[in-house]
């Protein structure tokens, strides 16, 4: 295979999706997915949010199509004594419901701390101890039960590993392919970050643009004023016409969130063609 097509078949959306769904972008904590598109695509740049944007073509109409990167996730809250992490969930709203937090009890999780990422893990109590199953009226697990342990024994190891107040953390991101012709993608904010793997192959695509189009990776959508989509219409807007990109996803919101890559396929080439002026 030459370079040319090597890099075509990185750029495509299957590969792109089960790239970006592989990454952590924490709302608010967007910068490392955010550096990657910056090395992806050539010609964008970052805006004082965060947000990431490409402009392609030139004069009118001006239009925006746009997917939002970030995702619920977790902030060190505290370190106790004896080199214990304790959380803070960043994000929620509408997309969080009451049993959210028991996806990462017992589960492997990364800390993304000042020195890179360092792997940890929720611990679970002891059946021995709690002599088995919880009772009848016991309150299931949430994130104030949350007790990371990442191998440190003092509060002072663990803050030699890059990691302290308000470093963010996600579940351990292991995308998973499988199906028939391994078709379906299951991982966690799968739909999202199809929608942006679908976008990114359409903008790498060189595609034939009338008037401008403005292509935007948006940060910070789970805060309640959506603050990265209104940052890009203030500073680069208006526009005639703005979409948001979205895939279908079954079991939304879990970690096995599951979407089809010929959904994903589908939407590169409908976002082309609209790039283009087509309906």
């Amino acid at each position: 295979m030459n370079l040319l097509l090597l890099v075509l078949a990185v750029q495509n959306p299957e590969s792109l999706s089960v790239r970006f769904a592989g990454m952590t972008a924490v709302t608010g904590y967007e910068q490392s997915m955010t550096d990657s598109l910056l090395a992806l695509l050539p010609g964008s740049s970052r805006d004082r949010i965060g947000n990431v944007t490409l402009v392609l073509g030139r004069g009118s109409p001006r239009r925006l199509v746009y997917c939002a990167l970030d995702e619920i996730g977790y902030a060190v809250g505290n370190i106790t004594d004896d080199g214990y992490i304790l959380l803070r969930r960043v994000g929620g709203g509408a997309r969080l419901y009451p049993l959210f937090d028991q996806q990462i009890e017992g589960h492997r999780v990364t800390l993304f701390g000042r020195r890179g990422a360092v792997p940890g893990v929720v611990a679970v109590r002891s059946t021995h101890l709690t002599r088995g199953r919880p009772t009848r009226d016991e309150p299931p697990f949430t994130v104030d039960n949350a007790y990371v342990d990442v191998g440190a024994a003092s509060r002072e190891e663990v803050l030699a590993l890059g990691i302290s107040v308000l470093t963010p953390l996600s579940i351990t991101k292991r995308p998973h392919r499988y199906g028939d012709r391994a078709a379906l993608l299951a991982a966690p904010n799968a739909g999202r970050r199809a929608a942006c793997a679908a976008l990114a192959s359409a903008a790498l695509s060189r595609p034939r643009v009338s008037g401008t189009v403005v292509v935007a990776f948006t940060v910070q959508s789970l805060y309640a004023d959506t603050a990265g989509l209104k940052t890009i219409v203030n500073l680069q807007g208006p526009f005639t016409e703005t979409r948001q990109l979205s895939v279908p996803a079954r079991f939304p919101d879990t970690t096995v969130e599951t979407v089809s890559l010929r959904d994903v396929d589908a939407l590169a080439t409908d976002v082309v063609k609209w790039m283009g002026g087509g309906r």
